[in-house]
């Protein structure tokens, strides 16, 4: 059997609060192989987005604080990383699309914007290559009028 592609081993969160500390995840485990697909489902505030914000980095440290465990990304532990490598990673090699991804959009920024700037960040193009990328890739997705759309505002 193939190693995984990822693999979330005994993962621990917690929160430190003004309050205390809240324990959020205690001793998360999941394995995923290439290919495979895996849905996360439960009770609202069960841990499903802590968890997965916890294998992209994603979440605000303090007050987050992963307290054991290990994220494996082809066999490469995630909490190991610099932010520096960790940004290379996201949105070239792990990814994750939110349950609603249009509040997920920054309002203050206009979408083609938002489109193009990890295609800016992870390839070597200039500002008008990555803008024709960003239109074929809403082409794709079966969205209409694509210019007006990358100059608009996510909730205009």
């Amino acid at each position: 059997m193939p190693d995984p592609l990822l693999e979330v081993r005994d993962l621990s969160v917690q929160f430190n609060t003004e309050d205390g500390v809240v324990e959020a995840l205690d001793g998360v485990d999941l394995t995923l192989a290439e290919d495979e697909v895996l849905g996360v489902i439960g009770e609202s505030g069960c841990g499903k987005t802590v968890t997965v914000l916890s294998v992209m980095r994603l979440l605000e440290s303090p007050p987050a604080e992963v307290t054991s465990g290990e994220i494996l990304f082809q066999g490469q532990d995630l909490l190991e990383l610099s932010n520096d490598e960790m940004s290379k990673l996201r949105g070239d090699e792990i990814a994750m699309i939110y349950q609603d991804p249009m509040s997920s959009l920054n309002p203050t920024l206009k979408i083609g914007l938002q489109v193009v700037e990890p295609l800016l960040i992870h390839f070597d193009i200039s500002e008008d290559e990555a803008m024709d990328r960003a239109i074929e890739t809403l082409e794709a997705c079966g969205l209409a009028d694509i210019e007006r759309i990358v100059d608009k505002y996510a909730n205009s």
